[in-house]
């Protein structure tokens, strides 16, 4: 099968690139050319910016020096297209894990499109958007914490606990991003138990000795986490009007658990753990006639109180 020499370029840059270290015979077997045609292809990789360096002797052949730089890429429209919009959704992140600069990155590669696709990309920036919520407090350890999660090293933190400033010894497990914040599962060392923390709130970060691979990747977390079944069990009962059950659609925490009656009415009957109890008196509080909690009567009663002090705080001018 005959192959075009622009062609065999282009994949002898894959191979090396992928191999890192080979020889001219390496080549010329996974090509089927000869050794003399294999040093000939290679001298014009390296003419065209591919990083080779030569080894001489007995056992010498040809090393991808080391670089930040990589080889050039085809891509087809679709995939130009995805790459673009892929780069643009990270925009709304004041924080990123790698030093990357996406207005850079971006202006690269839309400089490299034709004018065609250009224009097709302007008019789609135009109408499309992966939106997020723009953070302004930043997230300054998020490398750090990647790098000891897959070296398996300890960390010590410094962190903004609610009512202190405390420090952690942690085994990190990952990090993910969720409405806009970024957060780290990690084994809190003092308590052998899987404690979230913010990532903005990490005030200093020191990386300690290697630990004890957790046996739980981040996705298996997120997945337990996700469908764990409440310690301190409570049976949550809301009655919903219309303006409530758009406004919990909203939340991923209670839409798997919405009922809907008709366009206008609804209900949500699910099981939340006792230590949820502030958070979701406040949530539903501030739904105010939307939304009616019919049980737990802990909740009804934090509702009351909160909304009490709230009268009073008004009052009192």
């Amino acid at each position: 099968m005959f192959i075009s020499k622009a062609k065999l370029l282009f994949n002898l840059m894959m191979y090396v690139n992928a191999k890192r270290s080979f020889t001219a015979q390496d080549v010329a077997y996974e090509f089927d050319i000869s050794v003399r045609t294999a040093h000939r292809y290679l001298s014009e990789l390296s003419e065209m910016g591919v990083p080779l360096y030569t080894e001489p002797g007995r056992n010498g052949g040809y090393r991808v020096l080391n670089s930040r730089l990589l080889p050039p890429i085809i891509f087809d429209e679709n995939e130009a297209f995805s790459i673009f919009f892929a780069f643009q959704s990270l925009q709304f992140y004041q924080s990123l894990p790698f030093d990357i600069e996406i207005k850079s990155v971006s202006a690269k590669l839309y400089s490299s499109l034709p004018h065609d696709i250009k224009r097709k990309i302007d008019r789609l920036e135009g109408v499309l958007s992966f939106w997020n919520i723009k953070r302004s407090v930043p997230s300054q350890f998020l490398k750090e914490i990647i790098e000891a999660s897959v070296e398996k090293q300890n960390l010590k933190i410094g962190y903004a606990s609610k009512e202190k400033n405390t420090i952690r010894e942690v085994s990190p497990i990952g990090i993910y991003t969720y409405n806009g914040f970024w957060y780290m599962p990690a084994i809190d060392l003092a308590k052998n138990e899987v404690k979230l923390f913010r990532t903005d709130r990490i005030l200093s970060l020191k990386v300690m000795e290697r630990h004890q691979d957790p046996q739980v990747t981040l996705h298996e977390w997120l997945d337990r986490h996700a469908a764990k079944s409440p310690m301190n069990p409570l049976r949550l009962y809301v009655e919903l009007t219309r303006e409530g059950l758009r406004q919990c659609r909203s939340q991923p925490w209670l839409e798997p658990d919405i009922v809907m009656m008709n366009e206008d009415q609804g209900y949500i009957d699910t099981m939340i753990d006792k230590r949820e109890i502030e958070f979701v008196s406040r949530y539903f509080l501030q739904l105010g006639t939307a939304a009616k909690v019919i049980e737990p009567r802990e909740i009804i009663d934090r509702i009351y109180f909160l909304s009490q002090e709230l009268l009073k705080h008004y009052s009192d001018r």
